[in-house]
């Protein structure tokens, strides 16, 4: 595994980290620690220490099997979380973002994770006009004092210009920015990206595979199960589309004999302003060849 500081944190983390919403329930399979332990047994072994979860992936689900999953090593982890949504039932949110809900959250993330602080506490997609708010920042700034939260971030929104938020969160003492980024998601690369190099942004690429198209599994014209999330957002026309161009990247940019997922990930890594992805995974092998693609090199 490859190593690099997050932003100006400085803190090492691993270029290949794991993403969990998927924990969640929502990517149709129900998770247990049974199902959860080897994830984490494989990513130490292949020296990932860089975990990405959220309060809403389940109410805390997604939280709580990670806190029993790395509690006996807590140490050797690198814990981000985010805030902003609550979890009623699958595809089934709100957004409570008062500086009390906020502070409700905190705790109940730090209970679930069983752990005494958090090393990057994240925005979760919050719009433009309220994701720097006053009250929110002080609560925020009063954990970080008191040792709970490490470094705070921004998960900025999937849509839309991500750059506004990205430029102000300098002056809001953000930390590190998370961002959709992929071979089929390359709308950072004109603004948001050459910002966070300009200020030192620590930036995770999250859906580096583009929620499983890139892995080169699915052909035009699949169709994924009801009781996940892919099928809930993802409407059959768009899916057609990115499909058939995934087909047309497999053909003229994956070099013969490269697994296709390996591809995608090292393709984001390649960009000189990301420090890190954060595929979700399903099993331990999964882990394995992911972590696997740190060591591709592409040209």
């Amino acid at each position: 595994m490859k190593f690099t500081a997050l932003g100006k944190t400085k803190e090492q983390v691993s270029v290949v980290g794991l993403g969990t919403w998927q924990f969640g329930g929502e990517w149709g399979v129900d998770f247990t620690p049974e199902m959860v332990d080897p994830i984490f047994n494989a990513a130490r072994d292949c020296g990932i220490n860089l975990i990405d979860t959220a309060e809403c992936y389940g109410d805390h689900l997604s939280e709580s099997l990670i806190g029993g999953a790395i509690e006996s090593d807590r140490n050797n982890w690198f814990l981000a979380t985010k805030f902003g949504h609550h979890f009623h039932a699958k595809f089934n949110r709100t957004e409570p973002r008062s500086a009390d809900s906020v502070l409700k959250q905190l705790e109940d993330s730090l209970t679930a994770l069983r752990t005494d602080r958090i090393d990057c506490y994240q925005y979760h997609s919050w719009g433009d006009d309220e994701v720097f708010s006053d009250d929110v920042q002080a609560v925020l700034l009063k954990a970080k004092d008191d040792g709970k939260i490490r470094f705070l971030g921004n998960s900025v929104r999937t849509k839309g210009d991500t750059s506004i938020q990205v430029a102000q969160s300098v002056d809001h003492q953000i930390d590190t920015i998370q961002i959709v980024y992929n071979r089929l998601a390359r709308e950072p690369e004109e603004k948001s990206l050459p910002i966070c190099q300009r200020d030192n942004l620590g930036v995770m690429a999250r859906v580096p595979l583009a929620s499983g198209y890139l892995s080169g599994k699915y052909k035009p014209g699949h169709r994924f199960p009801e009781n996940e999330v892919r099928n809930k957002n993802h409407d059959d026309a768009d899916r057609d589309r990115w499909l058939a161009e995934v087909e047309k990247i497999k053909a003229e940019e994956v070099p013969d004999g490269v697994d296709m997922a390996q591809w995608a990930i090292a393709w984001c890594l390649k960009h000189p302003a990301v420090s890190c992805v954060i595929p979700g995974v399903k099993n331990a092998d999964q882990v394995r060849s992911n972590a696997a693609a740190a060591e591709l090199e592409l040209a």
